[in-house]
C-alpha cells in the first residue's frame, strides 16, 4: 500500500511509523506505557486486524504491532525472505534496534508461528489466537506451496487476483473463516485484498512458508504457550492446535464456541481481559483485566 497517500482512513494511523531496519522499511504502530505486547498479524492481514484489540490493550501496556514484510505499508526489502524463519529473524532485528523488550508475543494465526519461532530467540512468552500449526494435509501438502510459488512467480498473479477482489468475495471470504464482521471490517479487508503489492507478498508468504523444522522442535521448546481457539474457525482446524499444545511442556489452551478464524475482531474486549487474565507465568505479571471506564488513549 502506498505511504502516506493510503493512511487516510486507515485505524489507529495515529500511532503509525515508518522504520528502516534493513532489508525492509517497516510500518509499526506503537502505544500505550507498561510491560511490552508485541502483536503479530497473520498471512494477508495487517495492522488493521488489531484495530479494536490495539487501544484495549495499550491502556495498561506498551503496545506493538507491525505490518509483515510486503504486506499492508511494510515495504518489501528482499522477496526471499517471506518464509517462516526469514520473517522471524527480520522482526527478531527490528525489535532488538527499537529496544524493544517484549513480555510476551501475540501472534494470530501465521504470526501465531513467526512469535513462536522468534520465542525460541527472546525466550519469551507466546499468546497465540488460533494458532496455524500444521501444515496442509495430503495432496495439498505439496501441491498447495507448488502452487502458491507459480503463482508468486507469475508477475500477472497479483494484478488480476486483486482487480477480481470484488466487496462480495471478500466477504464471502472472510465469512468462509467462520468470522462475522461489519461492514467497516470488512472494507479493510478489500482494501488489502485490491492492493497488488499487499496479494504479491502474501504469495510469497505462501510460497516460501514451512513449518517442518518448528513442529518438531515443539517439544523441546519451554517457552510458556497459551492459545485460544474460536470454535466456528473454518481456516485453521481448532483441533490442530490441541495437537500442538500437547507436544509441547508448557502449554494451556481455551476454546470459545460461537466465535471464528478472527476472534480477535470480533471479541475484542473478551480476547484483551484474556490476555490481562493470563497467569505469571505468561506475561511475567498478574495484571487485573481492562475494565469499560479504562481511560482512552492520548
Amino acid at each position: 500500500m502506498r505511504w502516506p497517500e493510503d493512511l487516510e482512513g486507515w485505524p489507529l494511523r495515529e500511532h503509525s511509523r515508518r522504520v528502516l531496519c534493513r532489508p525492509h522499511l517497516w510500518h509499526v504502530q506503537e502505544a500505550g506505557t507498561g510491560p511490552t505486547l508485541v502483536l503479530i498479524h497473520g498471512a494477508g492481514g495487517a495492522t488493521q486486524s488489531w484495530r479494536a484489540l490495539f487501544p484495549l490493550l495499550a491502556r495498561r501496556y506498551h503496545v506493538v504491532a507491525m505490518d509483515l514484510p510486503g504486506q499492508g505499508f511494510t515495504r518489501l526489502g528482499a522477496r526471499s525472505r517471506c518464509g517462516l524463519a526469514p520473517m522471524a529473524e527480520d522482526l527478531g532485528a527490528l525489535i532488538a534496534q527499537e529496544g524493544w523488550k517484549p513480555a510476551a508475543l501475540v501472534g494470530h494465526s501465521a504470526g501465531a508461528a513467526i512469535a513462536l519461532r522468534l520465542a525460541e530467540d527472546l525466550r519469551c512468552p507466546v499468546l497465540a489466537l488460533n494458532p496455524a500449526l500444521q501444515n496442509f494435509d495430503g495432496v495439498a501438502g505439496w501441491l498447495f506451496p507448488i502452487l502458491a510459488r507459480v503463482l508468486s512467480l507469475n508477475p500477472l498473479s497479483a494484478p488480476l487476483f486483486a482487480a477480481s477482489a470484488t466487496p462480495a468475495k471478500v466477504r464471502r471470504l472472510v465469512e468462509r473463516t467462520g468470522t462475522h464482521l461489519p461492514p467497516a471490517g470488512l472494507a479493510l479487508y478489500h482494501r488489502l485484498a485490491t492492493d497488488r503489492t499487499h496479494v504479491d507478498a502474501t504469495l510469497a508468504m505462501m510460497a516460501q512458508w514451512s513449518l517442518d523444522g518448528l513442529l518438531a522442535r515443539l517439544p523441546r521448546l519451554e517457552i510458556p504457550l497459551r492459545i485460544l481457539v474460536g470454535g466456528d474457525d473454518r481456516a485453521v482446524p481448532p483441533d490442530s492446535a490441541g495437537r500442538a499444545c500437547t507436544a509441547m511442556p508448557d502449554c494451556r489452551i481455551e476454546r470459545w464456541e460461537g466465535l471464528g478464524h478472527l476472534i480477535h475482531e470480533e471479541a475484542p474486549d473478551r480476547v484483551a481481559a484474556w490476555i490481562a487474565a493470563q497467569p505469571g507465568a505468561a506475561l511475567g505479571t498478574a495484571p487485573d483485566p481492562p475494565t469499560p471506564d479504562a481511560p482512552a488513549l492520548s
